[in-house]
């Protein structure tokens, strides 16, 4: 029998990009639709797909040219996202099947994004540089699915799903309005590619530690 200290059960702060003020600030904003979608007892699969398809759109108006309305499309995809987890947890509808369905859409969401941008830099050096940024986005997610597979909390990392849909969305916004779409968009992605990949890293050295804390603790019975 394995007895865990205090210390080792409790989760530590994760480490974000952005503060969490702000996320919780974003999630606040959600709260206020939440009330209507449960009064209407929305299915959150439902919310989950919409999302999905809020992804496509985007990718669909990357691959268009139209980075303006494919950033309208990255706020809805990332307002349903954490929308479809609380119409789930407090209707108590959450299921392993809405669970899996979920992380398996975000994945499909975002490699249409990164595709769409792709396309829309093809004929450029940096058409490649989306499909880091989808390897690294990937990674983050596998590492943290195996990591919990193997029963240990990994939420740690600096480039989650909430900081690559607030980037993306935010020079989609703001950059063609002052025509600088292109360069502050290729700076986004080699952001995205390069801390994701290291938030997958971060994460793979977090299980070795926790790892060989609980083999310590193992010991010392």
């Amino acid at each position: 029998m394995r007895i865990q200290t205090e210390e080792s059960r409790a989760p530590k702060p994760s480490l974000r990009l952005f503060p969490p003020a702000l996320l919780r600030t974003l999630e606040r904003w959600t709260d206020r639709h939440f009330a209507f979608c449960s009064r209407v007892k929305v299915d959150p699969n439902v919310l989950t797909f919409l999302g999905f398809l809020a992804g496509l759109d985007a990718g669909i108006l990357f691959f268009l040219g139209r980075p303006v309305l494919a950033g309208a499309a990255v706020v809805l995809c990332g307002a349903l996202d954490v929308l479809d987890g609380q119409v789930a947890e407090r209707t108590n509808r959450r299921t392993h099947y809405g669970a899996l369905l979920d992380s398996t859409l975000d994945r499909y969401a975002e490699f249409f994004m990164y595709f769409g941008l792709a396309f829309y830099f093809r004929e450029s050096w940096r058409l490649w540089i989306p499909f880091w940024a989808f390897l690294g986005s990937a990674m983050v997610s596998y590492t943290r699915a195996r990591a919990e597979g193997l029963g240990y909390e990994c939420r740690e990392g600096f480039m989650q799903r909430a900081e690559r849909l607030v980037l993306l969305a935010l020079v989609s916004l703001a950059g063609p309005p002052f025509g600088i779409f292109d360069s502050a968009a290729t700076a986004v992605l080699v952001l995205i590619a390069l801390i994701s990949n290291v938030t997958a890293v971060q994460r793979t050295l977090l299980v070795r530690s926790l790892e060989r804390r609980r083999n310590k603790e193992d010991r010392q019975l």
